[in-house]
C-alpha cells in the first residue's frame, strides 16, 4: 500500500532567478524547497503547500521601485531556512503529475507538464474520464 500526500506543491510560474522578494511572498503559501539565486523555470515544483492543491507562484518577481520611501518599509525580508531535500525526501514527496531531475549538481522536482494551461486541462480531462 503506497500512501499519497495530503499537500500540494509550489509550483514556479515562469524561467529566472529566484528573487528575495519573489521567495518572501511565496514562503507565506507554505515550505520553500529553494533559497535565492536559485535558477528556475516555469513547472518546477519550488515547494510544498499547506494545503491538498499545487499554487503556482512567481519566485522571480521583483519589487517595483518607486522615488518614494518611509522609514521601515525597506527593512531586509527575512526568509525561512529552505528545508533541503534529498534524493529519499524528493522521491517520499513526489507525486504521480511529478518528476525528479537528478544531476550531479542537484536534485529538482518538476511537473510532468511544464505549462500550466496544459497542466489544467490534463487535470480537467482525467478528471473528466473519472466520472
Amino acid at each position: 500500500d503506497i500512501s499519497t500526500r495530503s499537500r500540494g506543491s509550489l509550483i514556479a510560474s515562469e524561467s529566472g532567478t529566484a528573487i528575495t522578494y519573489g521567495l518572501y511572498n511565496a514562503q507565506e503559501r507554505g515550505t520553500l524547497f529553494i533559497a535565492p539565486g536559485t535558477e528556475v523555470y516555469a513547472g518546477m515544483v519550488v515547494g510544498e503547500n499547506a494545503r491538498n492543491v499545487d499554487i503556482t507562484v512567481n519566485v522571480c518577481k521583483r519589487k517595483h521601485l518607486t522615488n518614494t520611501r518611509s522609514s521601515g518599509a525597506d527593512d531586509a525580508l527575512r526568509l525561512v531556512t529552505p528545508v533541503s531535500m534529498s534524493l529519499e525526501k524528493c522521491l517520499e514527496f513526489i507525486s504521480d503529475d511529478e518528476l525528479l531531475e537528478v544531476t550531479p549538481k542537484s536534485l529538482r522536482l518538476r511537473k510532468t507538464i511544464l505549462d500550466k494551461g496544459d497542466r489544467d486541462r490534463a487535470t480537467a480531462n482525467r478528471n473528466k474520464n473519472k466520472d
